[in-house]
């Protein structure tokens, strides 16, 4: 199984996604009105589906390959008192014993997966792990050229020292912190993200600009999607 994602960079995981706030209330709303098992992938450390979990009174089947962020998430939802299924595993291998209500992918995570082929069998194995109608939602980067271009190579001190490279050849930003821990990230255009729907037998609900259902536009620096499957 090639990953791209470095067990190292699990130790300051948490500063590192403390300014993404803005989804949670997305998902949470996703997650209230789904009728089924609610399933997040790559839950990290429970960063959404613990208040998802708070919110909906139900528990969250959270997937993750990352042994580190299974036991932050673990220990994080004891604190907070609420349920959470982890189960360690590869999004690529997804299989659930009841077909879920929602399948939600937060924080640009589904960018870890290299290729096509990759994302493909993901998309794949989420609509067949969907319920008639069931949904999928996740959010990504739209990549802006003019922001890669006075970033790459840059170093910069928050949220953690890191310094982030642009390989436009391959779609792929690596992500290096000064102690090393590194995590590569694989941008995919709005048609790409389309024709994974297509093939998977998902169709788009929606698509936002933003966690508050702004419009996509062309200066849309983010997608956010929900699809639904066909049948």
């Amino acid at each position: 199984m090639t990953t791209s994602w470095d067990e190292a960079f699990a130790n300051r995981y948490e500063e590192w996604s403390a300014h993404m706030t803005a989804d949670v209330a997305f998902y949470t709303e996703l997650a209230r009105g789904a009728d089924g098992p609610l399933v997040e992938l790559a839950v990290g450390n429970g960063r959404v589906a613990i208040p998802v979990a708070r919110a909906t009174g139900r528990s969250v089947i959270g997937i993750d390959a990352s042994p580190a962020m299974l036991a932050q998430a673990r220990r994080r939802a004891a604190e907070a008192g609420v349920e959470l299924e982890l189960r360690e595993a590869d999004l690529r291998d997804l299989a659930l014993d009841e077909p879920a209500g929602l399948i939600y992918c937060p924080f640009r995570s589904l960018l870890h997966l290299p290729t096509w082929a990759d994302r493909r069998r993901t998309f794949e194995r989420v609509a067949a792990s969907l319920r008639a109608h069931g949904r999928f939602a996740w959010n990504a980067i739209a990549f802006d050229h003019r922001l890669a271009a006075r970033l790459d190579g840059v170093h910069q001190d928050a949220p953690v020292p890191h310094t982030i490279h642009y390989a436009v050849g391959d779609s792929r930003i690596d992500i290096v912190r000064d102690d090393g821990a590194t995590s590569s990230l694989w941008w995919a255009t709005k048609n790409e993200w389309l024709g994974l729907l297509d093939v998977a037998g998902l169709e788009v609900e929606a698509l936002y600009g933003g966690f508050a259902h702004e419009p996509f536009t062309d200066d849309s620096r983010e997608y956010v999607f929900v699809a639904r499957r066909r049948y």
